[in-house]
């Protein structure tokens, strides 16, 4: 059984070209800790599908606890692709997801069998579908205002309130701490007059007009109502924890991978960073991170809220998933 993942595309390129939507994709989508792992094993098992991770974090190497990364068992159970194969210290972003995710499709559909998106981060989705595009050359002048701004006293707080001010969609997308994206969305702002979000919309509506959005693709949602989903990211907390995050990290930091990479700066990752450098305590270093963990799953919702083709149905909906993939497929 395959239990590793994808490195080299089993596709020739010339394949992977191809319209990837022409034949059934189903997408299953949803925020931290919602419960996408079981059900997606159980799609997958039921229709002859293969799951194609969509998850930022879990594409890297050494790092299972803190990404919640499908164990070893689970996937003898259903081959996974696009999970737990890059280096934490390797360049990775959405346009090198779209091309793997490509020839991972190909090689699925060459055996025979259904790709099964499954993940919570919203722009991989994006960007597969709607395709990457060009953003505006910003100038060093910018670049450069910016980084001083950010490195003053209090820098990130105000450029996040600045972003707040005039880009609320990308800022209910961007966590506070994320100084990289904060920059990147004003850094189009100020340079343009236009939002980063603008310019994503006014990318997918031109692709709309050209007819290029089509393609068979059923994309499920799962949600669950707030208290529900805060005892399950709280629980989750927990069990990280118990099975060894903290020394997770610190094998990671002994690997000679260190603090300063973005992986590193993730959920639970900086958390445990935190506590080792002593700038917070054990207690305060759980609490904030099952606070930011709720936090990140309300921005998750936000991402995808704004599809309007996703179907919300709760996990526990077994039969009523079951029914409208098998429907999908079958079609």
């Amino acid at each position: 059984m395959n239990i590793g993942l994808i490195l080299e595309p089993m596709c020739p390129k010339e394949q992977t070209d191809v319209d990837v939507f022409a034949e059934p994709l189903v997408f299953l989508a949803g925020p931290t800790a919602i419960g996408k792992t079981e059900l997606a094993l159980g799609l997958a098992e039921r229709y002859n599908g293969e799951i194609i991770g969509v998850d930022s974090m879990q594409i890297y190497k050494y790092m299972d606890i803190g990404t919640a990364k499908p164990t070893i068992a689970e996937r003898a159970r259903v081959a996974h692709h696009l999970v737990d194969y890059v280096r934490p210290d390797a360049p990775y972003s959405a346009a090198t997801f779209v091309a793997d995710c490509r020839a991972a499709i190909c090689d699925i559909r060459q055996r025979g069998r259904v790709p099964f998106l499954v993940g919570g981060t919203g722009l991989y989705f994006s960007a597969l579908q709607e395709g990457i595009f060009s953003m505006p050359e910003v100038g060093q002048r910018v670049k450069d205002s910016l980084k001083q701004e950010l490195a003053a006293e209090g820098g990130r707080q105000r450029l996040y309130q600045e972003l707040k001010a005039c880009d609320p969609v990308s800022a209910a997308r961007i966590h506070v701490n994320d100084s990289y994206r904060i920059l990147r969305a004003l850094e189009i702002y100020r340079t343009t007059g236009q939002t980063w979000s603008d310019f994503i919309a006014g990318h997918a509506e031109a692709r709309r007009q050209a007819g290029k959005d089509g393609g068979k693709i059923l994309k499920i949602g799962l949600t669950r109502n707030r208290e529900e989903l805060y005892r399950r990211i709280n629980k989750r907390v927990e069990i990280m924890i118990e099975q060894g995050l903290l020394a997770e990290v610190q094998n990671l930091l002994s690997m000679g991978f260190g603090p300063e990479l973005k992986p590193m700066q993730s959920l639970g990752y900086r958390h445990m960073l935190h506590y080792l450098n002593q700038s917070w305590s054990w207690s305060k270093a759980l609490d904030l991170l099952a606070r930011d963990t709720r936090r990140y799953a309300k921005r998750q919702f936000t991402w995808f809220k704004a599809d309007k083709e996703i179907h919300w149905l709760h996990p526990g909906g077994w039969d009523e998933i079951m029914f409208k993939v098998g429907e999908f497929l079958q079609g």
